[in-house]
């Protein structure tokens, strides 16, 4: 089984994550140069935690985390109070290894609280399946806060 690191993003990893950002498996669900923008200025938001996914120390994925209701989410309101909101995508080298790496981000994040939630767009079908991997499950569409449909996604302790 492969092992995987995590290790917190910094500013110096922002051109990388901006050409993540710019694969087309990518782009197309964390559309505009805004995404970079958020996750610049989240480094300095206390609740949120980012993760840059190693494997044999070569980055695979970015991934964020934060208690589920510290943004009003509507979409999360009946969600227990410890819940854990996580987003992600992979890099390149990370393409098809997301489902491993997820699992073992969500294992370590399963200490801290009894309930992980993800919200893919329900389109997204590739990410769907590797939150399946991941141990995810889930067929409930909500309105988010913009009004677009999210799939709630959810993984036990």
């Amino acid at each position: 089984m492969a092992e995987f690191g995590f290790r917190p993003v910094t500013r110096a990893d922002l051109p990388m994550l901006a050409d993540w950002l710019r694969q087309p498996e990518v782009a197309h669900w964390w559309p505009g140069s805004d995404e970079l923008a958020g996750i610049e200025q989240d480094l300095d938001e206390p609740a949120m935690r980012q993760v840059i996914a190693l494997g044999d120390d070569v980055p695979l994925g970015y991934a964020q985390h934060y208690p589920a209701h510290h943004w009003s989410a509507p979409h999360f309101a009946d969600l227990a109070p410890d819940a854990i909101a996580v987003d992600c995508f992979s890099g390149p080298e990370g393409f098809g290894r997301g489902g491993d790496w997820l699992r073992a981000l969500s294992d370590s994040l399963l200490e801290q609280a009894a309930l992980l939630v993800i919200d893919p767009d329900p389109r997204n079908l590739r990410a769907i399946r590797a939150y399946e991997k991941a141990g995810f499950r889930g067929e409930e569409l909500r309105p988010s806060e913009d009004g677009t449909l999210a799939r709630i996604m959810t993984r036990h302790r």
